[in-house]
């Protein structure tokens, strides 16, 4: 029959059997107890990631990266719209400059000493004013109001043409200047015998 005995240590305990006359011991060894969340020398699938880095290590990366604050993200997002408008605006007004019915008008103002002298040398053109009612483009008809300045004075170059069908040639039907000062001078208006300015 097996006997306990203690050791002294106390850090195992041994238990024996007489058999025979002859005395056999047996040394006992503490089962090992896993608890949770120690190491125990390998690795639970749980937790680990394909990069070699565990949960923890994860959540530690994750945690140290600080959001972008909302303020800055609208900020960006505003410049980003901004930018996207002003290209927007810039190609508009480039379309404008290179219809037959603007250059039409423009060569009509310099060519007109009148309008010249009131407004002064050299001549500035201005982008058109987006916004205005007057300015109106489909596909017959073609109305601008461009700015232009001077040294003496300014105003607004008034055109209106039209075509017969998509793809024809744009015909001026008139062209006046009018100052700030309200003063306007007619710089085109067809005739009878030749009621059309033709460009490609």
């Amino acid at each position: 029959m097996w006997r306990g005995v203690s050791t002294p240590d106390g850090l195992a305990s041994t238990r024996e059997k007489r058999v025979g006359g002859f005395t056999q011991r047996r040394q006992w060894q503490p089962t090992p107890v896993l608890l949770p969340g120690n190491s125990h020398g390998q690795r639970s699938p749980v937790g680990c990631s394909p990069w070699g880095r565990t949960e923890s290590d994860t959540t530690e990366s994750l945690g140290s990266r600080m959001p972008m604050p909302l303020g800055k993200q609208v900020f960006f997002a505003g410049v980003a719209a901004s930018g996207s408008c002003a290209i927007v605006y810039y190609l508009v007004q480039k379309t404008f400059s290179r219809a037959s019915y603007y250059q039409l008008a423009l060569e009509q103002l310099h060519s007109h000493p009148e309008a010249l002298e009131a407004l002064g040398t050299p001549l500035n053109v201005h982008y058109l004013k987006l916004t205005d009612k007057y300015n109106f483009v489909d596909i017959a008809d073609a109305k601008l109001k461009i700015p232009v300045s001077g040294p003496k004075s300014e105003g607004h170059l008034y055109v209106s043409s039209s075509r017969d069908a998509p793809f024809k040639r744009w015909n001026l039907q008139e062209v006046f200047l009018e100052l700030k000062d309200g003063q306007q001078i007619p710089l085109f208006k067809p005739s009878r015998d030749n009621d059309e300015v033709k460009k490609e």
